[in-house]
């Protein structure tokens, strides 16, 4: 069971940096890539950023690289994603994923290819 948790407020101002935690329980995150996705409203579902199992290696959106930072913490088996300079743009429901162990990096956006396992989502609002 996967569950995606924000730290921090549901509402952020333009600039602010939340924190989001991608928790499994029953299984080890570490053996999986995971990925982070979003949905903003009347938008189609995107690629945000993902981080290959074993190796780590990590990869980002280009809509969002250099200002997102993707970790693995493996003694709390979770994936955390943490979120700078956010614009109002960044406004969604964001999601955690997996079930892949490699991440795939198409067209300057992480895809959800292999992903077969989901968290509920949480709600990002960026807005002053």
């Amino acid at each position: 069971m996967f569950s995606c948790r924000r730290l921090g407020g549901g509402l952020v101002q333009p600039g602010g940096s939340p924190t989001l935690s991608c928790k499994a329980s029953g299984t080890t995150l570490d053996n999986y890539a995971v990925g982070w996705f979003r949905q903003a409203p009347g938008k189609e579902r995107e690629g945000v950023s993902c981080i290959s199992s074993y190796e780590g290696y990590l990869y980002y959106s280009d809509s969002v690289k250099g200002r997102f930072t993707i970790a693995r913490d493996k003694a709390q088996n979770a994936v955390y994603l943490q979120m700078n300079s956010l614009k109002p743009d960044d406004t969604a429901v964001y999601y955690c994923a997996t079930g892949a162990v490699v991440c795939l990096l198409d067209k300057g956006e992480v895809r959800d290819y292999g992903m077969d396992y989901w968290g509920k989502g949480t709600k990002v609002t960026v807005s002053s």
